[in-house]
């Protein structure tokens, strides 16, 4: 056993396994002591997973022992070896292939420098590195520019840094593909209130404090708030407006309520948000 390469069961799969497949490829060896292909098979893999350095890790499923983990994956013959990242198995292959054959299934799975740079990139943009973020996502573009994830995330950033038109010229170098991913759509919506924010949250602020039946300010404040991040509170503002009045210029708040569950895809203030305009509208 070494760091690259290790022995895991159903009790550690997950750690092992699952939460290290986010940082580099996991290649999980699915083998049997009787298995006279696994014999052959699993010295090739440890040499290759100490050779990388750990550009790939090596996880060894004993299956006699550990059935359920069998079951799960769909291990209907031995050596299976499943390829994971990022929590899920993304290729495999079953019996003992030649070396060469398996370097070449290890290096379809490893990281391009592009994606590197997209990694590095996503970590700058979460610790507030805007301008860092974006020389490497320039960087990654120049590497692969036919990289739709490249260009959805300088998009991003770029829409960050107020840079709008040049996040617009980003989205629309996405294929046509890509154009169809859920991913891209949430961006368009972004991007969209992003336009919107064009006034100062006090201003509009000061608008509704003199008028709160002012709908047009209450609704430029809304996009604001969902513009700048603060979701929950752009939300509430939406919905103070339908209960006002519903159906103010064509029921503009609904339609921009709904755009936010968009935005927001899977996140849980998705439901708590759609149970609350059920019941103002019903």
């Amino acid at each position: 056993m070494s760091q690259f390469s290790f022995d895991v069961d159903e009790r550690t799969f997950p750690s092992l396994v699952l939460e290290r497949s986010h940082e580099v490829p996991v290649l999980v060896d699915f083998w049997a002591p009787w298995c006279g292909p696994c014999r052959v098979l699993k010295p090739i893999l440890e040499k290759l997973s100490e050779e990388y350095g750990g550009r790939f890790l090596l996880a060894k499923v004993n299956s006699d022992e550990n059935p359920a983990l069998a079951t799960r994956y769909g291990v209907r013959g031995i050596p299976n070896v499943k390829a994971f990242r990022h929590g899920e198995v993304v290729d495999e292959f079953t019996g003992a292939l030649p070396e060469r054959a398996v370097r070449d299934f290890i290096e379809r799975l490893l990281p391009s420098p592009a994606d590197d740079l997209l990694r590095e990139a996503q970590q700058l943009r979460r610790r507030g590195d805007l301008t860092a973020a974006l020389q490497r996502l320039e960087a990654a573009a120049a590497l692969a520019p036919d990289d739709d994830e490249v260009k959805r995330a300088l998009a991003e950033v770029l829409i960050e840094l107020g840079r709008l038109e040049e996040a617009q010229a980003q989205i629309d170098a996405i294929s046509a593909a890509g154009r169809l991913d859920e991913a891209t759509k949430r961006l368009v919506t972004r991007l969209e209130f992003a336009r919107a924010a064009t006034e100062d949250e006090r201003a509009l602020r000061e608008r509704l404090a003199r008028n709160p039946d002012d709908m047009e300010a209450r609704l430029r404040l809304a996009k604001q708030l969902v513009a700048a991040g603060h979701y929950a509170e752009g939300m509430d503002e939406l919905l103070a407006m339908i209960r006002r009045d519903r159906r103010w210029n064509d029921e503009a708040a609904r339609k921009a309520l709904l755009s936010v569950f968009e935005l927001l895809g899977d996140d849980p203030l998705v439901a708590e948000y759609r149970r609350k305009l059920a019941s103002v509208l019903y």
